[in-house]
């Protein structure tokens, strides 16, 4: 089975500009992301058997990436509307 990446920019394309936005504007936006994409990049390792790791480790490193997903995915929709609505 091919191993994917699961950037978050690939991940929630819809986002990609308000990424970007937030990355560069809100520290604590960065630093969900970051940690994000060093938990991405981990996993990615240890499927390319890079980095040994447990079934155990690993599962929990997929459930903490999820739920930062989770978390950034609604930072990201709060933070487009709030735009929007101040656009309008």
């Amino acid at each position: 089975m091919p191993i994917e990446s699961h950037s978050l920019a690939k991940e929630l394309p819809e986002y990609k500009e308000e990424i970007h936005l937030l990355k560069t504007s809100d520290n604590h936006f960065k630093k969900l992301f970051d940690e994000y994409h060093y938990l991405d990049r981990e996993i990615e390792q240890i499927e390319k058997e890079i980095v040994l790791a447990s079934t155990m480790e690993e599962e929990e490193f997929k459930k903490r990436r999820l739920l930062l997903k989770d978390t950034l995915f609604h930072y990201l929709q709060k933070s487009q509307n709030q735009r929007l609505a101040e656009s309008a």
